[in-house]
Order: structure tokens, then C-alpha cells, then sequence
């Protein structure tokens, strides 16, 4: 099970730099991808790492 706790905390850290990657598009004037694509993909990596983020949690403390 530990290596299900590993792959959970890797797959939120690899979430949690995306939602920093398109965050940081967001702020910038004349980005392609249009804002309100950019804020669905912000809030589905935000909340796709949260997710992970409490697997992880739950794993590592239950077992």
C-alpha cells in the first residue's frame, strides 16, 4: 500500500504544478487559450490534486 501512497502524493504534486503552469497563463494579457478555458482547466487540476491529495492522506494515516 505504499506504493499507492507514493503514486497518490507524485499524482497531486504533478496536478498541483499544472494548476500553477495555467495559473500563471491566466494572469498574462493576450494568452491564446481564452480565460474562461483556462479557468475550467485551473479548477479541474485544483480539484483533480485535492482529490489525490486526500487519497494520499487517508492512505498514509488508515493503513
Amino acid at each position: 500500500m505504499k506504493s499507492a501512497t507514493v503514486f497518490f502524493f507524485i499524482l497531486s504534486a504533478i496536478l498541483f504544478l499544472g494548476t500553477f503552469k495555467y495559473l500563471l497563463a491566466y494572469k498574462r494579457p493576450g494568452v491564446y487559450p481564452p480565460k474562461q478555458v483556462l479557468k475550467k482547466r485551473i479548477t479541474a487540476l485544483a480539484g483533480g490534486c485535492g482529490i489525490c491529495l486526500l487519497v494520499a492522506s487517508m492512505l498514509s494515516y488508515f493503513l
